[in-house]
């Protein structure tokens, strides 16, 4: 493989993670339908007809109505999904946080998987796995080859079956069999810590179910242990997104109440909202509001908001919302810019329909369709610079993305210099050996450039500004 091909694969866990979709999961019944176009509906029953009597082999009928359906919604944008069985049943664990697997969240790292932190109480973290460990083999299949999402197939499955990993532990230079029982895992969203007297750090890794409780309690945990916060960074870099309600109740968290933030619009009446900071736009069930816990100072507290080119989606709405409200300083890279809203609704029991419904904008009306957040201060990822971030795929590069729908887009073009330049570096960077190639920082440890660019602003320190980094199509219009 050549060294174009490993930086491509080791990029792509951020460009997948930044194409995930805020979503509301919504029923509605429809009184009528608009008339259908008989003719065109003559032609696909006439193909299909050929198609089954004049193929070269017997096909399957469901499968071709099925892949016609995938097809027609495929070519609508990037973000529309048919949902077979298998494909809704990974959905529905994706915003439920809940899943069947080993328990670690995991990256890539010279073709194998990279374990980046086991859940704490999951059967990996039982099994003693740490931070750093590769995992070279599941059962009898080499990990060298696969893609990420083949590595977490391979490791999820039904709950009490055991799964056979080999790691190789690079800090005690030994690999070693470790047997793991599968259970359902119940992901953590949310992390957090105080980074030193008088400053917090809270992560937002996914929009899920759970997030606002979580949220909730890291925030009391956090004030328990430093009643006296001086300054807060929520860190939303390489959060793809989720639940759309669970989006506008951490910008609740933070924000006066009722105040706008975020407004959809689009063809259906219902599409046509402003969600505000109350619990009627984000409590989807009756209960105790987890944000009534929250301690008053959490309003007023000193906060930087970090985000980066997989920021995507519901974090931009959290972004947007307190930039625009002037309650945070925005701090990082441009977002993935992911401005659009997708509506699930079941086709049946087992299958359903993720669509792209509306076009969201910040409380001062910006559409970031296809542009995203661009930071009040741009920060790079490390001190050397944004090595490898310009090369992640955002928005505006998916095939078929949404405009903004305020006027015509413009392309920078110093982001393809910015990017061939970043190319060769990556290149040069892989043909080094294990121990000198730079990576990113872990998020949040002592190594993180940009987390402590966020607390020098916080301090009222010099922040090291990015001296490279261009704003992208920054001719946009406004409402």
């Amino acid at each position: 493989m050549s060294h174009k091909l490993k930086i491509a694969g080791w990029i792509s866990v951020g460009a997948l993670a930044g194409a995930l979709t805020t979503v509301s999961l919504q029923t509605v019944a429809r009184g009528s339908l608009a008339p259908l176009p008989l003719e065109e509906l003559q032609q696909l029953a006439a193909v299909f007809s050929m198609v089954k009597t004049d193929y070269v082999e017997p096909v399957d009928e469901k499968k071709l109505i099925t892949d016609a359906i995938s097809g027609m919604v495929a070519s609508l944008d990037p973000h529309s999904q048919y949902f077979d069985k298998k494909s809704f049943k990974e959905f529905r664990e994706g915003t439920s946080g809940r899943f069947v697997g080993v328990g670690i969240e995991i990256s890539q790292e010279d073709g194998l998987v990279k374990v980046v932190s086991p859940i704490e109480g999951s059967p990996a973290f039982r099994a003693g796995l740490k931070t750093g460990d590769l995992i070279t083999k599941i059962d009898d299949t080499a990990v060298k080859g696969l893609t990420l999402s083949e590595a977490v197939k391979r490791m999820r499955g039904e709950p009490n079956t055991k799964v056979n990993l080999t790691i190789y532990r690079k800090d005690e230079n030994r690999s070693f069999p470790v047997t793991i029982t599968r259970e359902e895992i119940k992901t953590q969203s949310v992390k957090g810590k105080v980074m030193e007297p008088g400053y917090g750090w809270i992560r937002l890794s996914q929009f899920q179910e759970r997030t606002v409780d979580d949220f909730a309690r890291k925030v009391e945990e956090l004030y328990k242990q430093e009643p006296n916060l001086r300054g807060l960074v929520l860190d939303l870099r390489n959060d793809p997104g989720g639940l759309l309600d669970a989006a506008v109740a951490i910008s609740a968290a933070f924000l006066p109440e009722n105040v706008s933030v975020v407004s959809t619009n689009g063809q259906l009446p219902e599409s046509k909202f402003v969600y505000k900071a109350a619990p009627e736009f984000y409590q989807r069930r009756a209960g105790a509001d987890p944000l009534r816990r929250l301690p008053p100072q959490l309003k007023t507290v000193p906060l930087v908001v970090l985000v980066n080119e997989g920021s995507a989606s519901a974090s931009e709405i959290v972004a947007g919302a307190l930039q625009d409200h002037k309650r945070a300083t925005v701090l990082g890279s441009q977002t993935f810019g992911k401005g659009s809203v997708q509506t699930v609704r079941p086709l049946g029991p087992d299958t359903g329909l993720k669509l792209t419904t509306a076009r969201y904008y910040t409380p001062s009306g910006k559409s970031i369709q296809a542009k995203g957040i661009v930071p009040d201060v741009m920060v790079d990822e490390t001190e050397e610079g944004n090595i490898f971030s310009v090369l992640r795929t955002r928005e505006a590069d998916l095939d078929k993305h949404l405009g903004t729908g305020q006027g015509p887009e413009s392309k920078d073009p110093s982001r393809e210099k910015a990017r061939e330049e970043a190319r060769k570096r990556a290149e040069e960077e892989a043909k080094k050996g294990p121990n000198d190639r730079k990576t990113p920082p872990e998020f949040g440890s002592d190594k993180d450039f940009q987390l402590a660019q966020a607390l020098n602003h916080l301090k009222g320190r010099p922040v090291a500004i990015s001296k490279t980094q261009v704003v992208e199509n920054k001719e946009e219009k406004t409402n």
